[in-house]
């Protein structure tokens, strides 16, 4: 596992050398074809992804229109971390937009990452304060458009 691909992951921005190969000692490669399902809206999330190579859609399915692409994620992009956190079911689906190369890693190992090294803990949980902040930022962005669009 490349520590590179690591520190281009948000969640790990801010850790040194020795605590990226700490994470890297418990990720695992996955590879997916072309349109095939990382996961499912609904399913339960016991893992995160970062994307190694090629891309991946992250979309919901909506009611009597279909599929809507929310994003397209590339290599280094992070996602499906939001599951080990809350352990709730996915919000998204996430297809395989190209054929791509995923690195894991499960809830599981994560928490025990997290229990077993508090330097890191601290800095990857302080990322994701950053990361659900930011993206707070934008749904708070997006909701006032769309209620200033709506008011016409």
């Amino acid at each position: 596992m490349d520590i590179n691909l690591l520190k281009q992951a948000h969640l790990f921005q801010d850790l040194d050398d020795g605590e990226l190969a700490r994470v890297a000692e418990v990720c695992r490669e996955q590879k997916f074809a072309v349109g095939q399902h990382v996961f499912k809206e609904g399913e339960p999330g016991n893992r995160l992804y970062i994307i190694a190579e090629g891309e991946v859609r992250i979309s919901r399915t909506i009611p009597g229109s279909g599929e809507e692409a929310l994003a397209v994620l590339k290599p280094g992009a992070t996602f499906g971390e939001m599951a080990i956190f809350d352990r709730s079911e996915r919000s998204t689906d996430a297809i395989a937009n190209t054929s791509c190369t995923l690195i894991t890693i499960s809830r599981p190992d994560f928490e025990l990452l997290l229990d077993f090294n508090r330097d890191l803990a601290f800095k990857i949980l302080w990322s994701v304060v950053r990361l659900l902040s930011s993206r707070l930022r934008v749904t708070n962005d997006n909701l006032r458009s769309f209620l200033a669009m709506s008011m016409f």
